[in-house]
């Protein structure tokens, strides 16, 4: 299972300019009993793990982020560095083998995955 979350703030300066929230997205994976491993894009080639209870989740859930949860049967690599992410929803994106050229932002990432 992969959990996407989406919040409506972001510390980007464009995204907070230019998007409608949601206007950051970040994939979480469940790690441990009622742990869970949230990926932070932070610039190109610098990803930042966090771990996270179920009262962070919470916490999070109160704070303004929403989450969609995939279940997916492939156990994500979370050692895999991939240099070539330049965005959030490219993030999202890899880690969900999605292969969506068109959703660029996370609220066409938010409506796509709501569809399914």
């Amino acid at each position: 299972m992969i959990i996407i979350g989406f919040s409506k703030n972001t510390s980007k300066f464009l995204p907070r300019l230019l998007c409608r929230p949601p206007r950051h997205c970040a994939p979480i994976f469940p790690i441990k009993n009622k742990q869970y491993m949230m990926l932070q894009f932070v610039c190109k080639g610098y990803i930042i793990p966090i771990t996270l209870t179920a009262r962070s989740m919470h916490l999070l859930e109160l704070n303004g982020w929403c989450f969609i949860k995939i279940k997916n049967n492939t156990a994500p690599n979370l050692n895999a560095h991939a240099t070539n992410i330049k965005t959030c929803v490219n993030l999202c994106k890899y880690y969900l083998n999605m292969h969506a050229p068109t959703i660029q932002t996370p609220k066409a990432l938010y409506k796509k995955l709501k569809r399914l």
